[in-house]
């Protein structure tokens, strides 16, 4: 803050006043209790606004024409990123996890409620009638429910998911769902009153470990793609079949970065000696894998190394 009104004192006090006033109010409304590793606040005449972070990030204080959003892109992109849908009748709810934090999702059909029979409503009854069957199938209608309310996330957003809940539940949602190819990591038992702090301490070792394992899978089908004629991995060959909407499948080494030289036509990428210039991009990369996600295609993360014969970055062609 003290940073920032230094700052602030180069321009004129009548267009800086409400500025500072705004991100005054920011800065007394930081929950300290609840605020996790990062915090950015955006300021201008007609905005302000805070966001907590499950992640550190660099001090900067920046007064631009235009709030710098590069290394939030930067850690969103990085930072292991997943679904957790806990199973239940009493609801069923859905977290965005971000390493060890879990953030609910209100909304889009979630938290569901079993509200037909066998959930809040009594199973009829009658002669002929087998209740364990009705409750089954009504219990299968309401994992479809879920599955179907999931969908338009998975779509928009299509992380790795974790499924916790009992046996039970969870073979119902396999029975119906189009999602179990997502399914990284099942925490076994019932959850319906932990706490998200105490369920993260559960799932995110099972996720870390299945995402483990989802990088070997990829890195199979890296090898298996070499042999079809069907990669790339020179960042100039890269970044123009990303923005053609020709990548399927970009792996990167967690900390490859590459500063980089757009043409004028947009099509070539160059690498920049020393200092990047204003009209230079930063980090290539993280421009290669906002347009990569952007066109449908998938990025994983691979350890430092493995990509040693592939300079370190390789995308994948869907043709």
């Amino acid at each position: 803050m003290t940073d920032a009104s230094k700052r602030l004192q180069e321009f004129n006090k009548r267009e800086v006043d409400s500025l500072r006033k705004r991100l005054d109010a920011l800065a007394d409304g930081i929950d300290y209790r609840h605020a996790l590793d990062g915090l950015v606040m955006f300021v201008n005449q007609d905005f302000a606004e805070k966001y907590y972070l499950p992640f550190t990030l660099p001090e900067r204080v920046v007064i631009d024409k235009t709030f710098l959003t590069r290394d939030l892109v930067f850690a969103l992109n990085r930072t292991p990123r997943y679904w957790v849908l806990v199973l239940s009748e009493q609801p069923t709810r859905l977290y965005e996890g971000v390493r060890d934090t879990l953030v609910e999702v209100n909304g889009h059909g979630f938290p569901a409620t079993h509200e037909g029979a066998g959930g809040a409503t009594a199973i009829p009854g009658g002669f002929g009638e087998n209740p364990s069957a009705i409750r089954d199938e009504r219990h299968r209608q309401f994992f479809r429910a879920v599955d179907n309310s999931l969908t338009p996330l998975m779509a928009h957003d299509p992380l790795p998911l974790a499924v916790v809940g009992v046996d039970r539940y969870q073979s119902f949602f396999d029975e119906v769902s189009v999602h179990k190819d997502a399914v990284v990591a099942r925490l076994t038992g019932s959850h319906d009153k932990t706490t998200p702090p105490e369920l993260a301490k559960l799932v995110w070792p099972l996720v870390e470990k299945g995402l483990a394992e989802k990088r070997q899978e990829n890195l199979v089908r890296l090898d298996q793609a070499v042999g079809a004629q069907r990669v790339v991995s020179s960042p100039g060959e890269v970044w123009r079949m990303a923005h053609e909407g020709r990548g399927q499948l970009l792996l990167v080494e967690e900390d490859f970065h590459f500063p980089g030289r757009v043409d004028e036509t947009g099509t070539q990428l160059t690498p920049v000696e020393g200092e990047t210039g204003s009209d230079d991009l930063e980090d290539a990369v993280d421009d290669i894998i906002e347009t990569v996600l952007g066109k449908g295609g998938r990025v994983v993360f691979v350890q430092d190394g493995q990509l040693a014969d592939f300079q370190r970055m390789a995308l994948i062609l869907r043709y």
